[in-house]
């Protein structure tokens, strides 16, 4: 890092060519160099949020082609479906807290890259469905190598449970209450999509298994980490006169406040537009 920071400042603008460009790719550390953070333009990505867009992406890295080659194509495509459904489920469960998970665990791509693959194999190679070696390979060392706490692995082994068993291969196979949430009983790559897309924007506590209010210990924790992140950013000192956030963040409401038009005079339209009932 000290390295990339000496030879950032060596590069000479005037001499430099100015097709001349530098990409950095980088996880979040706290080892980057603030100088090159600084002037450079910044640009992040981020897993998308909710289910309906956590599927989307599962079906969206998926080749056409390769999707429709498997020995019990039925069987493959809505366990498939169920181990999208399930990959979305544990990564949106975080954003409740600990209604979700005790411990938020960092669920990847590359777990369900593999569960996949596993998924595929068994059903290519056994005559009957291996359900139990499945859901012991997904939740005991897939996804449950990175859960640490006893009733978080409980809780997985569950969630788990109801996607990789017979019942999955049934008719009118729903995943809530409702039945917003369902698999498909004859899918194929260009239904399931359509279908995904259809699902709703905002999710359905019910499907996590949820009482409705846990939508407001989300919208607690989504404001927290906002409030956090912005306080963050905020410079402690500016201009060497030891301004503080605090003093930043108020002056800024001053000015939001200061372009908000005037309340309106209820009584005053009361009087000039009475309601008549005739």
């Amino acid at each position: 890092m000290p390295d990339l920071e000496r030879i950032h400042e060596g590069i000479d603008k005037d001499t430099a060519n100015p097709n001349f460009r530098l990409w950095l790719t980088s996880m979040p550390s706290n080892i980057f160099p603030v100088t090159i953070l600084m002037k450079g333009i910044k640009m992040t990505y981020e897993p998308p949020r909710g289910l309906k867009n956590n599927l989307l992406r599962s079906f969206g890295t998926q080749d056409k082609v390769k999707f429709e080659e498997c020995k019990k194509p039925r069987e493959w495509k809505k366990m498939f479906m169920g181990l999208s459904f399930f990959h979305a489920l544990i990564l949106e469960r975080r954003k409740y807290g600990p209604l979700g998970w005790n411990i938020p665990y960092e669920f990847t791509a590359a777990d369900f890259a593999i569960s996949q693959s596993q998924l595929k194999m068994f059903l290519d190679e056994y005559e009957n469905i291996p359900y139990e070696a499945l859901n012991y390979m997904v939740a005991e060392a897939n996804y449950g190598g990175r859960v640490t706490d006893p009733m978080d692995r409980r809780l997985i082994k569950i969630i788990l449970k109801q996607f990789y068993s017979p019942d999955i291969l049934e008719e009118k196979f729903s995943l809530s209450q409702s039945g917003a949430y369902k698999v498909l009983d004859d899918p194929t790559f260009d239904s399931c999509l359509e279908y995904i897309k259809t699902l709703p924007m905002n999710d359905l506590t019910e499907v996590f298994g949820l009482h409705n209010n846990a939508e407001i210990s989300s919208a607690i924790i989504d404001t927290n980490t906002i409030c956090t992140t912005i306080l963050s950013l905020l410079p402690r000192d500016v201009g060497g006169k030891g301004v503080s956030s605090e003093t930043l963040i108020k002056e800024k409401i001053k000015g939001i406040l200061a372009k908000l038009p005037k309340p309106v005079d209820i009584d005053e339209v009361a009087k000039k537009h009475p309601v008549i009932y005739e």
